[in-house]
This record gives C-alpha cells, sequence and structure tokens, in this order.
C-alpha cells in the first residue's frame, strides 16, 4: 500500500510510522532524511538542493518533488511506502498524483494525526532526547527511571533547542497555514483519515490499523 502520513510536532507521527513500518513491511520515506542522504553523497540533486539551504532559502517545489521521485524508484518501493514530510504543497501533491499515475500506482490513504493544541504544547516541552543514543523520553507520560538519566545507555538527557514553547507555537502556526490546502485536496479526493494523536499510543495505533487494514484486506 501507499501511504501518506501528516501531522504537527507532538502528534506521534514518529512513533506511528515506525510502527506502521514494523506491521505493514513498507519503508519509511522521510524527506528529512532523503535530503540528509543526498547531501552526505554529494549527488547531483543534493547539490542543487543544497545551492539554497547555504543561502537560508527554501528548496523550490521542482527539486523536491525530484528528489522523491527518485527515492520512490528504488526497489524496496515496489510493493509500497509510507511517505513522511510530503508533500507540503498542492504542487507537490499534483507533482506525486502525475508521477505515481505514470507508474500504475496511487495514494491508498492519508493518515492525518491530530491533537488539541494544548495537548500537542505539552508533548513537545516535556520531550527530552538522549543524545547518544536517540531514545526518546516524556517527563510526565513516559520518564526515565532514574531522573535526568536515559534507560538504555545511562547518558544525560537533554532537551531539543526548538523544544520550547514559543518554538513550538511558531512552528505549529506555519504547520496549519501550509497543510491546510493538503487536508482540503486529499479529503475532496476521499483519502483522508483523520486520528486522534491525543489517544494512548496503543488506542491510536489501532485505528490506523483499521484503516489501513480496510485497503490491504489483513
Amino acid at each position: 500500500m501507499n501511504v501518506i502520513l501528516m501531522g504537527p510536532p507532538g502528534a506521534g507521527k514518529g512513533t506511528h510510522a515506525a510502527k506502521i513500518v514494523e506491521k505493514y513491511h513498507i519503508p519509511h520515506i522521510s524527506t528529512g532524511d532523503i535530503f540528509r542522504e543526498n547531501l552526505k553523497n554529494g549527488t547531483e540533486l543534493g547539490n542543487k538542493a543544497k545551492e539554497y539551504m547555504d543561502k537560508g532559502q527554501l528548496v523550490p517545489d521542482e527539486i523536491v518533488v525530484e528528489i522523491v521521485k527518485d527515492r520512490l524508484g528504488k526497489p524496496d518501493c515496489e510493493k509500497g511506502f509510507l511517505l513522511d514530510g510530503f508533500p507540503r504543497t498542492v504542487k507537490q501533491a499534483d507533482a506525486l498524483e502525475d508521477f505515481l499515475k505514470n507508474a500504475g500506482k496511487k495514494i491508498d490513504a492519508v493518515i492525518n494525526m491530530v491533537a488539541d493544541r494544548e495537548t500537542l504544547i505539552n508533548r513537545v516541552i516535556y520531550r527530552r532526547v538522549c543524545p547518544e543514543c536517540g531514545a526518546v523520553y516524556h517527563l510526565i507520560n513516559i520518564p526515565p527511571k532514574e531522573e535526568g538519566k536515559c534507560d538504555v545507555c545511562g547518558a544525560n538527557l537533554v532537551q531539543r533547542k526548538d523544544d520550547t514553547r514559543e518554538t513550538i507555537e511558531k512552528r505549529l502556526d506555519v504547520y496549519q497555514e501550509q497543510t491546510r490546502p493538503l487536508i482540503d485536496y486529499y479529503s475532496k479526493k476521499g483519502l483522508l483519515h483523520e486520528v486522534d494523536g491525543s489517544k494512548p499510543i496503543d488506542e491510536a495505533f489501532a485505528d490506523i490499523c483499521r484503516i489501513l487494514g480496510s485497503i490491504d484486506g489483513k
């Protein structure tokens, strides 16, 4: 199946992406990861994107689309994929639809993780991460066994620089402004499914499985 996962910061998108990939055995295609890989390998597309990034400018839709199309053309995407962070604009969505149509494919579902604003803010400002192994904690919902220490490797936990109330407020405003047209776009196509990201993880994931299960018959 070919799935798009959407959701604001703090909605649990990363957690559920990992669970979807594990259950349905499809690759997680994150635009952030794709960009980093192309930049690291010095590909032609990566170098084009770097020119804009070095100037602090947004990478044009055309380059973003080409980078994603290149990734979707890899063998591991033959039987499906989970897109995360793309598309971000209606123009990108149109380009994705054209590309998939030419390849005899289509998007099967768009999962939109939602939660009220204060829940999203609290999830982010109380988040702590391990700089060594990458484990993620929440001081209220998933606290470490020893205060300030990672359960896995014992390293000191840190708060990401952008995990502040002021920053997350701005990020949520930008996200809502950018994604509203996309939500309308996929809703009109009958592909949009909203999942309450404020539910406990297992309950929210069960909702996702019901949606995806209706698509692939599992």
